[in-house]
């Protein structure tokens, strides 16, 4: 897998591609659907390379910070999720206001003519680019009849629930982390580096591990769920019992974490482990208990649950 941060670094010798331009946050399944279209097109085409454009920061952190949506998946998970649905390179375009005022025929030529040599392009039959947007579909159609590229639109995918980064930021603002996965295809995640916590899990008989979740970055509704801990330096699985939020039960608490108690496991050292953690059923929102316990007895029957639902 290739990955370009500027146009520039694309080689120079670089033969025709087929090109997918789009955001590609979560690669759920709707953005699957269109890269499926994009290989194939390549193979119609005789064309070895697909690459997938992308953005970071996302356009609307630059246009309209106030309203940018939270990520759900850095550019590295991104790219190791596009080249499993089949891309070849990555083109990160950096985002920026010089960017956001190129015209749609500006981007067309520097980016998929002049850099990637596109024989032909597939988008979803609602992409829009360039300065306020004004570049569509046919804007792509009309500008490869000159450029030497074909371009292919291709409905959006979903049934009667159209498959979209937005559906699935939805579904984890509500906590429903069974619909995210549906439209991603996958289980929801959450990456990070377990971080040293005030041991309260651990003196209630419940050691967490801890991973804080940066603003910036979607998580599920705060509450408690049902999932899987895995080390991402030895691939070890676990079932977990997971806490989103911030602790409303204790005084001082802020900082909202993921926090997941490896079910009938305290000898686990995960203090700057990198782990990946995947949400699989909603167990109940957060509650603030007016009790140390009142709190244990709900901690165990939610461990108890934890363990039905994962078959534990």
């Amino acid at each position: 897998m290739q990955i370009w941060r500027d146009v520039d670094d694309v080689p120079a010798d670089l033969g025709r591609t087929v090109v997918s331009i789009g955001n590609f946050d979560g690669v759920h399944r709707g953005h699957a659907h269109v890269l499926r279209q994009a290989r194939e097109t390549a193979t119609r085409l005789g064309v070895d390379t697909v690459v997938a454009v992308t953005f970071d920061p996302h356009p609307m952190a630059v246009l309209r910070p106030e309203h940018a949506p939270p990520t759900l998946t850095s550019i590295e998970t991104r790219a190791r999720l596009l080249e499993g649905a089949g891309v070849d390179a990555i083109l990160v375009v950096g985002f920026d206001r010089e960017i956001a005022g190129w015209s749609p025929e500006e981007f067309i030529d520097r980016v998929l003519v002049d850099g990637l040599h596109a024989a032909a392009v597939v988008v979803g039959s609602n992409f829009r680019f360039g300065a306020k947007a004004a570049g569509e579909v046919a804007t792509l159609v009309a500008a490869g009849g000159s450029r030497g590229f074909e371009t292919v639109g291709v409905a959006l995918d979903g049934g009667p629930q159209v498959w979209s980064s937005t559906y699935v930021r939805q579904c984890l603002a509500t906590g429903d982390v069974a619909g995210a996965s549906e439209a991603l295809g996958r289980p929801f995640t959450v990456r990070g580096t377990v971080v040293e916590g005030d041991k309260r899990g651990r003196e209630l008989g419940y050691p967490t591990a801890n991973v804080p979740v940066p603003p910036v970055d979607a998580a599920p509704a705060d509450g408690v769920y049902a999932g899987w801990l895995t080390r991402l330096d030895t691939g070890e699985r676990y079932p977990a019992a997971i806490s989103v939020g911030t602790n409303p039960t204790f005084e001082g608490e802020r900082e909202r974490r993921v926090e997941s108690y490896v079910l009938d496991r305290d000898d686990l050292e995960l203090y700057g482990v990198e782990v990946e953690v995947a949400f699989t059923e909603r167990l109940r929102g957060m509650v603030k208990f007016d009790g140390i316990d009142a709190l244990l007895e709900t901690m165990a029957d939610d461990v108890v649950r934890a363990r039905e639902v994962l078959g534990a």
